[in-house]
């Protein structure tokens, strides 16, 4: 069945995971013969809006309401997909698209439902204390987003006005939580279980797998504290092997990094295009996945199976159920470089060892990361949630907020 697809996402300013999975299933999509429209905002545009304004915006994007739900109509769409709506989407979108006639999906990225600050981390450390309340005045009050309380006010009243008109259990026909810990995590929330399904995200076009022959070990991603940089660089000072270290991205703890870097063993490579990333994984005997915030995913994680690079992760959140201890990878305490230190060792320490979990790392790949995989599990998603829409009736009543 060929359907008519709207894929909604709004760009962050530093592009990411979730710009990259977006374009990916957009792209799987129209491969396979499916009508595909993207409507695409970027958070660059929130520099020209007054504080008033953007705040209106995220509660409530009438403008984006309006255009969103003549483009439903437009194309006829069967599905509206969105991934991020923050802020200048909004959760608006969702009613209007269902009620032009659509079924509406949501890929969860992040725990934003549950949190201001959409990692459950406060301080360093993980923070639950907003989970399933009504309000999050405790991200409020600690300023949780960005260090700021007027905008975790702005992000504490969004969800809770969409709590209250009902927003989240009535206009949205699934959910999609990229690993069993988010979907847990978000059911916990508050929720319904029967909206939301599994779905991994994948690694298409197949990288192809790389041979391991560089001899050192690589981090990819944000460099910032819930990333585990510091337990990294501390683990690294530990090692009585001697092997390399790459660090490849950008971010607030640049300095920290590139004052390690001088010592030699440590490497960083600042931002590269993806192509290069995939490179320099393929080559790297491992990967090190260190974080100590809850991820949802961890798409860094499918990106070293597909190339056949075994990872090392944090024991927390989805790593602990991407990363098979002992097959296709090891894992370690989160924030412990002690142990993250001995896991390299043991990693190194086995010639054989690590050779079977390059075979079992591109198997985890082949098995749950594809294109073909990813598009049997999208699809049955859609068709559930077209079935819900049905179930619902031709029209929802819709609450106007703004127009």
């Amino acid at each position: 069945m060929k359907l008519r697809i709207i894929i909604a996402h709004t760009y962050y300013q530093q592009p990411g995971g979730e710009d990259q999975v977006y374009e990916a299933e957009a792209d799987l999509l129209e491969s396979e013969g499916h009508d595909v429209v993207r409507y695409k905002l970027h958070n660059n545009e929130v520099r020209e809006m007054g504080r008033w304004s953007l705040a209106k915006a995220t509660v409530w994007n009438g403008r984006v309401r309006t255009e969103l739900g003549e483009l439903v109509r437009r194309h006829r769409a069967d599905v509206v997909h969105f991934h991020n709506t923050f802020p200048l989407i909004s959760p608006a979108a969702y009613g209007a698209a269902r009620a032009a006639g659509a079924a509406v999906v949501q890929t969860l990225h992040n725990f934003r439902l549950l949190c201001v600050n959409p990692v459950l981390l406060r301080d360093g450390r993980i923070c639950e204390e907003c989970v399933g309340k009504a309000v999050a005045w405790q991200g409020v009050y600690h300023g949780c987003y960005r260090g700021s309380r007027s905008a975790s006010a702005v992000l504490a009243m969004t969800t809770a006005v969409h709590w209250a008109l009902g927003t989240w259990k009535g206009k949205v026909d699934r959910y999609i939580a990229p690993s069993g810990f988010a979907r847990a995590k978000l059911i916990e929330g508050g929720l319904p279980a029967e909206q939301i399904a599994t779905k991994r995200h994948l690694v298409n076009p197949d990288p192809g797998v790389g041979d391991g022959s560089g001899g050192y070990a690589v981090f990819v991603g944000r460099l910032a504290r819930e990333k585990g940089l510091a337990t990294l660089l501390k683990a690294w000072a530990k090692l009585k092997t001697g092997i390399g270290l790459k660090i490849v991205g950008d971010g607030p703890m640049v300095a920290l990094v590139r004052n390690a870097a001088q010592g030699g063993q440590i490497e960083w490579l600042g931002r590269k295009p993806a192509a290069e990333v995939m490179r320099i994984i393929g080559k790297a005997s491992f990967l090190v996945a260190p974080s100590e915030c809850y991820e949802t995913f961890g798409r860094v994680v499918a990106e070293a199976f597909a190339k056949g690079t075994p990872v090392i992760a944090s024991r927390l959140g989805a790593l602990a159920e991407l990363v098979e201890h002992g097959r296709t990878g090891l894992l370690f305490g989160p924030g412990d470089a002690d142990d993250l230190a001995g896991q390299v060792e043991a990693m190194l320490g086995d010639a054989e060892r690590l050779a079977k979990m390059r075979r079992e790392a591109r198997a985890e790949f082949e098995a749950k990361y594809t294109g073909s995989r990813n598009y049997e599990q999208m699809m049955r998603v859609y068709e559930e949630a077209v079935a819900v829409r049905k179930q619902r009736g031709p029209m929802d009543r819709e609450v106007v907020v703004e127009r």
